[in-house]
């Protein structure tokens, strides 16, 4: 199945009663599996949770790790190629592995390859001196 595809199923699962701004993440595992994230929303704002966040912590849950995770797509209908908040930044960088593909794309065709490096130069994680 491809992935943006997957991705536009994981979008479809999103709770956003409040901005209805779907976000969708689909995790291509090395097995073949895909892990969907969504983003879900709340009434107290901070506890909504993203897509991206969604999906990883779903993987991690499941018995996933860091080195089964092969890529990761990322839409939404947005104007542009849908770009990852900073938290989700963060949490990608300590929990994707270094050489993982990420697309970025939206339901309109626009789509940006690239790698979490990119996405935070400077992040931080075990190995952070």
């Amino acid at each position: 199945m491809n992935k943006i595809e997957e991705a536009k199923k994981a979008m479809e699962k999103a709770y956003v009663p409040y901005s209805k701004f779907k976000v969708g993440a689909a995790i291509e595992m090395t097995d073949g599996t895909f892990i969907h994230g969504a983003n879900i929303e709340n009434a107290s704002y901070p506890l909504g949770n993203c897509a991206e966040r969604s999906a990883l912590f779903s993987a991690y849950s499941q018995g996933y790790k860091k080195e089964d995770i092969k890529s990761i797509t990322i839409i939404a209908n947005s104007d542009k190629a849908i770009s990852p908040c900073g938290a989700c930044r963060q949490v990608m960088y300590e929990l994707i592995p270094k050489n993982t593909k990420i697309t970025l794309t939206n339901l309109e065709g626009d789509i940006k390859e690239t790698t979490i490096d990119e996405l935070l130069p400077y992040g931080f994680d075990l190995d952070h001196d």
